[in-house]
């Protein structure tokens, strides 16, 4: 690992050619403005930030404040650096689709390069809210031709997760466990699908989605005329993460 505290030009010029030729991790704080162009085109002006390019060639440049990058170019960007007039250029550029940031700092107090070791699995969680939400904005997640109408209902006896019609036009009332579910689970999906049917005139299904049943919990469902789905979290959690990344880029896009 290399830190330099308050380096010249030349120096951090030095340092960061290095880490970009050997492929390091790079860390860059200093007082920088930054001109964008590719998906769309921004100016952001002077102010000191963070400048993170990664060992597979991704660039963030964040504010001192926020977790999301102010500018940013995933993986595959190639970099040139130069020192100009009283400033210090990292150039990048990525050829498809082509695009190009150029962060000019005109102060310098610290670059670091390193190189890390990472080969722990990332295992996504998520809530039962986290999965409302999933099914929601993919709602294939439950089965397919699932149309949701509404979520958080409340009934008589509390409130229904999600409902909506199934391909065949069928109501159909969804509760979803976040581990797994229990008769417990199965006899509060029934006690809210009473006072529904009472009130409408049309075929109703009872659905009780979660990774897994407990014992004798499929038996309880077919005695009550109850359906199960398995539904995972992990993939809950991918979804929401697709949705996040995909405003992200569009947030970019529009500036």
């Amino acid at each position: 690992m290399i830190v330099l505290k308050s380096p010249t030009f030349t120096e951090a010029c030095g340092i960061i050619e290095k880490a970009l030729k050997q492929k390091r991790a790079l860390i860059v704080v200093g007082n920088c403005h930054v001109h964008y162009s590719g998906r769309a085109r921004s100016t952001l002006e002077a102010g000191e930030r963070l400048l993170i390019i990664k060992e597979d060639g991704a660039l963030l440049v964040h504010r001192p404040v926020g977790y999301e990058p102010v500018n940013w170019q995933p993986a595959g960007s190639v970099f040139h650096v130069q020192t100009k007039e009283a400033e210090l250029e990292v150039h990048g550029v990525r050829q498809k689709p082509r695009e190009s940031v150029r962060v000019n700092f005109a102060e310098i107090y610290m670059v670091s390069a390193f190189r890390l070791n990472d080969v722990g699995e990332f295992l996504l969680h998520a809530t039962e809210e986290d999965m409302h939400r999933a099914i929601l904005l993919k709602p294939d997640l439950l089965e397919e031709g699932f149309k949701p109408i509404s979520w958080e209902k409340k009934v008589k006896p509390g409130f229904v997760d999600i409902y909506g019609e199934d391909k065949d036009g069928k109501l159909v009332i969804v509760e979803v466990k976040r581990k797994v579910a229990t008769k417990e689970a199965a006899l509060q999906l029934a006690k809210y699908i009473e006072p529904i049917k009472s009130k409408i005139n049309r075929e109703l299904r009872g659905v009780l989605a979660a990774p897994s049943l407990g014992k004798d919990v499929q038996r309880v469902l077919v005695t009550l005329g109850l359906e199960f789905r398995k539904l995972d979290p992990k993939k809950c959690a991918e979804v929401l993460k697709k949705q996040k990344n995909a405003k992200l880029e569009k947030f970019f896009e529009e500036k």
